[in-house]
C-alpha cells in the first residue's frame, strides 16, 4: 500500500463534522498526542525495564501516522507527495547517508 491509498482508507475515520479552524487544530494535537503516548512507552521500556512489546509499538505508530494522514488532508496535501518532499530533503542533507560529521557541518535545509 501506497501513502496516497493509506490517507484515503484512513480519512474514511475522520470526523467530518468539525469546523476547519477547530479541525485543524483537534488533527494537530491528536498528532502531538499520539508521538507522546509513543515516546512515553518507548521511555518504560528504555528507562523503566519493561518488556517490549512490538505490537503495542505498532499501534502507536500507527496512531501517529493516522493523524499524519489527517493533518495533510487539512491542509490539502498528499502524504505520497509529502513522504517524496522528505526524502528529497534528506538526500540534499546527507547525500553520503547519515554521519556525526555530516550533521556537525550541514547547512540547514528545508
Amino acid at each position: 500500500m501506497d501513502f496516497d491509498a493509506y490517507q484515503d482508507l484512513a480519512l474514511r475515520t475522520k470526523n467530518t463534522d468539525l469546523d476547519p479552524k477547530l479541525s485543524q487544530a483537534v488533527t494537530a494535537l491528536g498528532l502531538a498526542g499520539e508521538a507522546g503516548e509513543t515516546a512515553d512507552y518507548i521511555k518504560k521500556v528504555v528507562g523503566h525495564d519493561h518488556p517490549l512489546d512490538r505490537d503495542h509499538v505498532a499501534k502507536e505508530i500507527g496512531d501517529v501516522l493516522w493523524y499524519c494522514a489527517s493533518l495533510c488532508d487539512e491542509y490539502g496535501l498528499s502524504m505520497q507527495e509529502v513522504a517524496e518532499w522528505n526524502i528529497e530533503k534528506l538526500k540534499k542533507r546527507y547525500p553520503e547517508g547519515f554521519s556525526s560529521t555530516a550533521s556537525i557541518k550541514r547547512s540547514d535545509v528545508r
